[in-house]
C-alpha cells in the first residue's frame, strides 16, 4: 500500500476515534444525567445509538487498519482497550495523528 493510501487510512481511524470519543463522552456527562435526573431517557436511547454505530466503526476500522498495516497484536488491543475508557479515544486520535506526520 502506497504511503497516500496508508495516511488516508489512518485519518479515517483518525477521524472516528475524535467521534467516538465526543459520543462516548456526551453519553455519559449530559445523556445519562438527563436520563436519570430528569426522567428524559430519549438522550440516551439517541446518544446510545450514535455512540454505538461509531463503536463499531471504530472496531471495525481498528481491526482493518491493524491487520493491512501488521500492527503487532499488541498495539490492536491498548487501542482497542482505548475505545472502552472516557477520554481514551482522543489519545488514540493524537497517536494516529502523529503516525500520519510521520509517515
Amino acid at each position: 500500500m502506497d504511503k497516500l493510501a496508508y495516511k488516508k487510512q489512518l485519518n479515517i481511524f483518525a477521524k472516528i476515534s475524535f467521534f467516538e470519543g465526543v459520543s462516548f463522552v456526551v453519553l455519559l456527562l449530559i445523556a445519562m444525567p438527563l436520563k436519570y435526573l430528569m426522567n428524559m431517557p430519549l438522550a440516551v436511547k439517541y446518544i446510545g445509538w450514535v455512540h454505538g454505530a461509531l463503536f463499531v466503526a471504530y472496531a471495525f476500522q481498528l481491526l482493518y487498519v491493524g491487520s493491512t498495516f501488521k500492527w503487532k497484536f499488541s498495539k490492536i488491543l491498548l487501542y482497542g482497550f482505548c475505545s472502552l475508557i472516557p477520554f481514551a479515544p482522543f489519545w488514540v486520535e493524537k497517536q494516529l495523528k502523529k503516525q500520519i506526520q510521520a509517515a
